[in-house]
């Protein structure tokens, strides 16, 4: 019986070195274990979400890089704070009507910004009259600022457009612009705001 005992405490004893000699190296051959740990500490801590954007004055000049708290809201809070076209459009992923948009025939100086949470979008300096009836630029004032994804519905493959900080739709880019890029984003003006030029 005592030899069956010490036999078992000899194992368990080897067993925990093994185990300790193990992880760590396990941790450096997988960096995104330590990530994943991070972002699941992050989760269950209530710790917001961070995000890094590009600032941008409001004549297109990109100030730098800053690391920011993602915009996260409810759906109460957001509905407070947009009108009704603005929620369904960014937050439901909707699209305004065809020319009806206040920035469609838009041309004074200054940055287009998030209806959602003011991260700057695009310069006026890339806008040009598409014919489509909405807001069009060849590229985003910071390509930092905004997300890309793939859009399967209504039966076609678009590229949708967000906000990089608070998630908000803006529309969809697509390979038919002017140059240099050969690009339109194609953006609701329900989801965007405008900062004059100083």
């Amino acid at each position: 019986m005592y030899r069956m005992n010490l036999t078992t405490t000899v194992f368990a004893f080897v067993a925990a070195l093994v185990i300790a000699a193990v992880f760590p190296i396990a941790a450096a051959c997988n960096p995104g274990m330590e990530k994943q740990d991070e972002a699941a500490a992050q989760e269950r801590s209530g710790a917001p979400e961070k995000v890094t954007i590009v600032e941008v004055a409001s004549d297109g000049t990109k100030k730098g890089a800053v690391t920011v708290d993602k915009v996260v809201r409810t759906e109460e809070e957001w509905k407070e704070r947009l009108n009704d076209e603005q929620y369904y459009v960014a937050r439901k992923k909707g699209t305004e009507r065809a020319f009806t948009g206040k920035y469609d025939k838009h041309y004074e100086d200054g940055v287009y910004t998030c209806i959602g949470c003011g991260t700057a979008l695009f310069s006026s300096k890339t806008k040009f009259d598409s014919g489509t009836g909405w807001p069009s630029f060849y590229e985003p004032v910071a390509a930092e600022n905004i997300d890309e994804k793939m859009d399967l519905s209504y039966g076609m493959i678009r590229t949708e457009v967000l906000c990089k900080r608070c998630d908000s739709h803006l529309g969809h880019v697509f390979t038919d612009g002017p140059r240099p890029t050969g690009l339109r984003y194609c953006m609701n003006s329900a989801s965007l705001d405008f900062e004059p030029e100083e």
